[in-house]
């Protein structure tokens, strides 16, 4: 049979038929198997032909998009030495662009010799289609909002059912009304491609509902985009078309394969050794940098290269703005460790489809030397923990925090100092930890829904109750926490650098304590839209606001105080050092000089906070000075546990 001379990897529509062309350079032989779309039975199994380059290659003729296949690998199954070949398990092609059905977890999945066909999805030959590609649309101090699509969409009264949890519901009008009520400039859709529940949660009754354990890096998951890839460009284009931008939440340091008693469904079939990352001389062991059982060798050039076309594809294929990386670190990993120059990370950023994206990274993994934060080559953004942290700490009362918030509504210099500007993306909150609201509401977190003792999810989360643990009658309390909630969003709308919100933190969601909610597939993250908090959802939309009508919000230098900045106590006169060195100080400002859009002119803009129990006088230099959220003239009160932005008239 003849092989095609090409390249490509994946399966590749020709004039006549597809070719098919897999990487491994372990296995002794991998075969192609077709099946038949209606019945699902296999209907073909050829041999594929290995080329010097180890891409094992076939081209078939009289088939076209729509026909649905699979590999087999054939070699050594030895997995003290690393070697997991077993003909018996159905491989999905890692440039699998689309599935037949989703993936679901089964003890058969590990177990040697025992067949597979039946559980894993097939892949689906496609043909691509172009996506208009614009400018990304998120401009610099932008708001990025984070989705779950399943969990935002599932209850929206407005959406019909039989889209709801897809990817389509995001393009509703309800929908995108909503992310225009509160001024939201792109959405970060947590992982929409395929994924598999972590294999002790099916006989607790749990299901992943949050993604994060891919399989297919490019094919998206069938139960959130039935629709496949003219699903998300569409969708992608509606958002645009008002002014939103989309940003993918891609997983590239694991895969749902795990560890050495995972399922074999995919890279650990074709080429264990090469996909995934090893302890030196022990092939046997899997590097876990994850957490989650073993680590993608993302410096291997044909993981790179994997990892550069899967970009490419939803840029090309769905015209999304950008990307945010989980656990990024691993994607510049090498056996030295992290390095910011390394190749996958430049071939990234210096890719003609890819450089001009918006490329943003959650800069950790629990790998030695993990911790990256401000280590990432320019123009990454970054998600900002410390950022996170000491405005929680700020809020709930801890000493010496005055210092702490100001270098942190400055741009987090201490952070980005090398950089030469902030390339900080502040949030108080994300879909990891409590909910705003939660954190407001909970001294503690309370995860016995997910079967694990409460030993999941992270201790430390810098919360308080407000005087009640979890839901709670008392309209005293209830009102404490809204006020609370209030002041977080004023704080993280306040910060220089891009800003996130996750959804439905401008509403009041609580999931009911839950601060490791990735299995609650259920009414715990599934968003109430019956009863939003309106006044809060009204507060988000009125910062937003401010945020875009003043320049100084889409700068990206840092704060210094020389000149760009004045730093103003209760008075109205500058901070002293006692000011700063107070333990318990609860009151600060900051005055800046922007240029307001709303009339064309510069403008003094002044933002004042009191974390205190009790209202404060505070004086505001010179006179003229309206309160923007509430339209009316400042009275030099300010009330507690609040943030006040005000505009020199």
């Amino acid at each position: 049979m003849p092989v095609s001379p090409t390249k490509t990897l994946g399966a590749t529509l020709t004039s006549t038929g597809v070719d098919f062309a897999v990487w491994s350079s372990s296995a002794e032989k991998i075969e192609l198997c077709l099946f038949d779309a209606d019945s699902g039975s296999e209907t073909a199994r050829h041999d594929m032909l290995r080329g010097l380059d180890n891409i094992h290659r076939i081209s078939i003729a009289g088939i076209r998009a729509g026909q649905r296949y699979g590999y087999r690998a054939y070699g050594p199954y030895d997995p003290d030495k690393g070697f997991w070949f077993d003909p018996s398990k159905l491989l999905v092609d890692p440039y699998a662009k689309e599935l037949d059905r989703p993936f679901q977890a089964d003890h058969d999945l590990a177990t040697y010799e025992l067949e597979t066909a039946s559980l894993v999805p097939r892949a689906i030959v496609t043909e691509d289609s172009e996506a208009e590609r614009a400018a990304p649309l998120l401009p610099a101090g932008g708001f990025v909002y984070e989705i779950a699509v399943r969990p935002f969409t599932m209850l929206h009264p407005d959406i019909p059912e039989k889209i709801r949890g897809t990817i389509a519901a995001l393009a509703h009008p309800a929908i995108i009304a909503h992310l225009k009520q509160i001024g939201v400039d792109a959405v970060e859709l947590m992982p929409i491609t395929a994924w598999i529940d972590e294999r002790h949660l099916p006989p607790l009754g749990l299901t992943n509902g949050w993604g994060y354990n891919p399989v297919a890096f490019m094919a998206l998951d069938p139960r959130l985009c039935p629709g496949g890839m003219t699903e998300l460009r569409d969708t992608v284009a509606k958002l645009r078309e008002s002014g939103i931008g989309t940003i993918l939440d891609l997983v590239f340091n694991h895969t749902g394969e795990s560890d050495r008693y995972g399922a074999t469904l995919s890279m650990r079939g074709l080429d264990n050794l090469a996909y995934y990352r090893h302890l030196p001389h022990d092939p046997s062991e899997l590097i876990n940098d994850t957490g989650t059982g073993n680590t993608v060798a993302a410096d291997h050039p044909i993981v790179r290269q994997l990892i550069i076309d899967t970009l490419r594809h939803f840029v090309l294929h769905a015209g999304v703005d950008g990307f945010r990386f989980d656990l990024a670190p691993v994607i510049g990993r090498t056996a030295e460790g992290f390095d910011p120059n390394g190749e996958t990370l430049t071939a990234m950023l210096s890719d003609d489809v890819l450089k001009d994206r918006i490329f943003i990274a959650e800069p950790w993994d629990i790998g030695p030397g993990g911790y990256q934060l401000g280590n990432f080559p320019a123009p990454f953004l970054e998600w900002n923990d410390r950022a996170r942290d000491d405005i929680r700490r700020y809020w709930r009362g801890d000493q010496w925090m005055t210092g702490a918030l100001a270098t942190r509504l400055a741009g987090s210099s201490d952070v980005f100092q090398k950089s030469g500007h902030t390339r900080s993306v502040n949030f108080i909150a994300a879909h990891d930890g409590f909910t705003l609201f939660d954190l407001v509401s909970h001294d503690h977190k309370h995860n016995d829904a997910n079967g694990e003792d409460n030993r999941d999810g992270h201790n430390e989360n810098y919360s308080w109750n407000n005087g009640a643990e979890g839901l709670t009658a008392d309209p005293a309390v209830q009102e404490r926490r809204r006020r609370d909630v209030r002041a977080l969003l004023s704080t993280l709308f306040a910060s220089r650098g891009a800003i996130m919100l996750t959804m439905g933190d401008e509403t009041g969601r609580s999931q009911r304590g839950n601060n490791n909610a990735y299995c609650q597939d259920n009414e715990i993250t599934w968003m109430d839209w019956e009863e939003p908090d309106a006044e809060l959802t009204r507060h988000t939309g009125l910062l937003a606001g401010i945020r875009k009508r003043f320049s100084v919000f889409s700068e990206t230098d840092f704060f210094t105080g020389n000149g760009d900045i004045e730093w103003i106590a209760p008075s109205g006169a500058p901070m002293q050092v006692s000011d700063w060195e107070n333990a318990e100080n609860r009151l600060m400002g900051m005055v800046v000089e922007t240029d307001d859009r709303a009339s064309g002119k510069p403008a003094s803009l002044a933002i004042l906070f009191n974390r205190g129990h009790e209202d404060a006088e505070f004086i505001l230099p010179g006179s003229g000075w309206q309160d923007l959220l509430s339209d009316k003239p400042w009275t030099n009160l300010l009330p507690s546990r609040s943030v006040s932005f005000c505009l020199k008239g």
